[in-house]
């Protein structure tokens, strides 16, 4: 690659002799020379020659020497390398001039051999800040991309790693959280394209907002569903409690959009979540061409098929006995042995709540009727029936009094 190199010096015949000297280098393609006659002059040169690589420079010089000069490049983002060049007796102006910026000095008479070295050498520096500047620039273009999936300081570390983008499969212990709006095909069809699109933006950057707040990655959006993963790709020890936290938000902050929306006239359903904990494997599964950050496993399954028994159990949140067990602090209302579709063991699923809800005395009131149901107590529907009467909003336990009415005992549930 030839590099161009900027002279500025007022001696009339240092353009020719240089020329001479570096003849071979120029023949050569790997040098090519512009010529200033003072700092003015090499300003105006630099501007209308974006590709210098490299200035050598005299100090003494009419106009505007090259102490001055140096000022006036220090003053741009993108500096280009000096050579200064003057009297060996002159040794305090050549100390201003390396505090100024300089990256090396020659002195009068200029010994064209030692010359050619430093220009080599500072050609080399020039290349080593042109390849940092280049993998700055890639690490932040990988940056940008990866903080679509991943969140903001998930993406640094990614970006900063050559190899990380690779990301190839391994079975990891994570926590996983689906998504997905009630009725949300049909709200589709009855839409405008524009609406549409405005609301489902607005949404999901809502979302992935809480997502990353709780340094969740998005492994899937499809159409207004989430898929969620903690504890991949980097480890997190509380990756359950995350998941705990982080479906808690979604669901504030779906809830809110969703009465923002209703009172605008479109009705939105609820958003419905379920998380769930084991192994799983994680990798970018995207082939040669696409990066496809996703996990498989029976772990992903659970989660997804507890997200849709919210349909059945009234619920909106659905959370496995599996996650709460492995989050210290859990506060929930048991929602009973689920036999998810396609499952013949049953899953003791929680609903999970903040403090402040669980400390409530509604609370205590399901868990009590919870705790007879358990047992087969015979009060247990009395007990629902009570609760609901003085909370009939509690879709839960209106689903618990139902299935008492048409006669089921006790807390296992098949899904349908």
């Amino acid at each position: 690659m030839k590099a161009r190199i900027l002279v500025v010096d007022d001696e009339p015949d240092l353009e020719a002799l240089i020329l001479q000297k570096f003849r071979r280098q120029i023949r050569d393609g790997a040098f090519s020379f512009l010529f200033a006659h003072d700092g003015v002059e090499a300003l105006a040169t630099l501007e209308a020659n974006a590709d210098i690589d490299l200035i050598v420079s005299d100090i003494n010089m009419p106009r505007m020497d090259g102490l001055s000069l140096l000022a006036k490049l220090q003053e741009n983002e993108d500096r280009v390398s000096t050579i200064i060049v003057s009297a060996y007796g002159d040794m305090p102006n050549i100390r201003t001039a390396m505090n100024r910026g300089a990256f090396d000095f020659v002195t009068k008479p200029i010994d064209f051999g030692d010359l050619e070295t430093t220009i080599t050498k500072t050609l080399r520096h020039v290349d080593f800040l042109r390849k940092a500047r280049e993998r700055q620039a890639a690490a932040e273009r990988a940056h940008a991309s990866l903080s679509r999936y991943f969140s903001p300081n998930l993406a640094q570390r990614l970006g900063s790693d050559p190899g990380a983008a690779e990301l190839e499969g391994q079975r990891r212990e994570i926590a996983t959280l689906f998504t997905d709006i009630a009725n949300f095909t049909a709200l589709v069809e009855a839409l405008e394209p524009s609406t549409l699109g405005s609301l489902l933006n607005e949404y999901l950057t809502g979302m992935t907002d809480i997502v990353f707040a709780h340094d969740g990655t998005v492994a899937k959006i499809v159409g207004d569903a989430l898929h969620v993963l903690f504890g991949a790709p980097g480890d997190q020890s509380d990756h359950a409690a995350r998941a705990v936290d982080c479906a808690l938000a979604l669901d504030e902050y779906a809830e809110a959009f969703r009465e923002r929306s209703n009172n605008k006239g479109v009705a939105l359903g609820v958003t419905r979540i379920g998380v769930h904990a084991g192994p799983a494997i994680v990798g970018n599964f995207g082939g040669g061409r696409f990066f496809d950050y996703t996990a498989y496993g029976d772990t992903i399954n659970v989660a997804a098929r507890l997200e849709a028994a919210n349909k059945q159990l009234g619920t909106r949140i659905c959370v496995s006995a599996t996650l709460a067990d492995k989050v210290g602090s859990f506060c929930g209302r048991p929602i009973g042995d689920l036999v998810l579709r396609g499952k013949t063991e049953a899953l003791r699923a929680y609903q999970p709540l903040r403090l402040e809800q669980y400390e409530d005395t509604s609370t205590k009131a399901y868990l009590d009727a919870f705790t007879k149901l358990e047992a087969g107590d015979a009060a247990a529907m009395a007990a629902f029936a009570s609760h609901v009467g003085n909370q009939p909003q509690d879709q839960l336990a209106s689903f618990h009094l139902k299935r008492l009415l048409n006669g089921a005992k006790g807390i296992r549930i098949e899904m349908e």
